[in-house]
């Protein structure tokens, strides 16, 4: 794999001090069975720092209230908290209004909800959606069930032996009964990144809405919907240290408004009637209940944390991350790399001959180094790769140089436990 040359400087940078950074992060101080903790799932779940903690503890302790209608300090208090946290999504994010950015409970919650609200609307019999091999299982299952439901059909675009997309093949799927497009930002079993902008500007030319899957995206680089020109951005709190339950679906104003909600409830109204119910204005319509208050004011203090590290320093630790990773693995043998892209991001994925990834993580952990293990909810990526599993390491902004060192030893004890 040719590794890819970090733009910004190197980790070393005296303007970055990762020890500093580090010790935001009150669990990385942790031992695994008296061994330093390495982290290395932040794929699955980014660590949360003190910050975004305290802002939690404040809030709970000092302005915890229901949102919305209520008169009393604490309410208005919570309410303007709440608001403020989506204005700050807005901004991380690029969107042109405030009310494009809808809470929901993750990127899972986020592509139901445009599955139901959008996908059930506007998607008939005969109509196709097209999909790629990289989609996570979350955004391949609701349009199965939509599909079944009207009569639609899934069309799916392949990828190559590295883990990159065929963007020709993806351009010949659209013909006059192509509805919509669900694509991944980046792979989160490969790392691959998508040239996503291109892939939208192709569907839009032939007036195809696009929904990207930015769970893996938004907490690695700056991402700018309206540059990209998508229709819907769908990402999670809890990849981005923020809190879990907690995530953001973005949709243009004029999409949005023409869609149907998702939930029926509380605060998504203006009046109900036995007779008639009228929905409320966006985004209020699609937010249904008492909303996960405390997790939405965290995600904003997660914005706050990661603006003031900055998105480019942060792409630019990981990449340092990944090519140093990438070319220490390379030099074990019997190792083989699983996701060769040219674009990737912060995620090795590998496969250790003679060795179940399994066994692989568990005795990883004995040295305190925590991975990722399974098919990472991509089954579709394994059997195009001929893999059952693989074991992943993910990286944050966070992570050293020298847990790598210790993850490539410990790798190694693995390959001698079971020679």
């Amino acid at each position: 794999m040719q590794l890819i040359e970090s733009a910004l400087e190197s980790q070393f940078d005296l303007m970055f001090d990762i020890e500093k950074v580090r010790a935001d992060f009150p669990i990385l101080k942790l031992q695994i069975d008296g061994k330093p903790l390495v982290y290395f799932d932040n794929a699955a779940s980014c660590q949360m720092p003190q910050p975004v903690i305290d802002r939690l503890v404040r809030y709970q302790t000092t302005q915890h209230a229901n949102i919305n209608r209520g008169v009393h300090y604490l309410s208005e208090t919570a309410t303007a908290e709440y608001e403020e946290s989506r204005r700050k999504l807005q901004r991380f994010i690029n969107a042109r209004e405030d009310r494009e950015v809808i809470f929901t409970s993750g990127t899972t919650d986020a592509i139901n909800l445009v599955m139901h609200g959008y996908g059930r609307k506007f998607i008939g019999a005969g109509d196709e959606i097209i999909l790629t091999t990289l989609e996570h299982h979350s955004n391949i299952v609701p349009w199965q069930m939509l599909a079944e439901e009207k009569g639609a059909k899934i069309r799916v675009a392949p990828i190559n032996d590295a883990g990159e997309l065929l963007i020709d093949e993806y351009e010949k799927l659209f013909n006059e009964r192509t509805k919509f497009v669900g694509v991944m930002h980046v792979s989160n079993a490969l790392g691959t990144i998508n040239p996503v902008k291109s892939m939208i500007a192709f569907a839009h030319a032939r007036g195809v809405p696009v929904l990207i899957d930015g769970a893996q995206a938004v907490p690695h680089m700056k991402v700018d919907v309206q540059d990209l020109d998508c229709d819907f951005y769908a990402f999670s709190g809890h990849k981005m240290c923020g809190p879990t339950g907690i995530g953001i679906l973005y949709g243009k104003a004029e999409l949005l408004e023409r869609m149907q909600p998702f939930k029926g409830g509380g605060d998504m109204i203006l009046s109900v009637t036995f007779e008639k119910t009228t929905y409320n204005t966006i985004p209020h319509k699609f937010e249904a209940g008492t909303p996960p208050i405390a997790a939405a004011i965290g995600l904003g203090a997660a914005v706050d944390y990661l603006l003031s590290v900055g998105m480019d320093t942060i792409a630019s630790q990981e990449l340092d991350l990944l090519n140093y990773a990438t070319e220490q693995i390379s030099r074990v043998p019997g190792v083989r790399i699983i996701g060769t892209a040219a674009m990737k991001t912060a995620v090795l994925s590998f496969e250790v001959k003679g060795v179940h990834p399994h066994d692989i993580g568990t005795l990883l952990n004995q040295d305190g180094v925590a991975v990722r293990t399974g098919h990472h909810c991509v089954q579709p990526v394994m059997l195009r790769l001929k893999v059952p599993a693989t074991t992943r390491a993910s990286f944050a902004f966070y992570n050293t140089l020298a847990e790598v060192d210790s993850f490539i030893a410990s790798l190694r004890t693995v390959q001698k436990i079971f020679t």
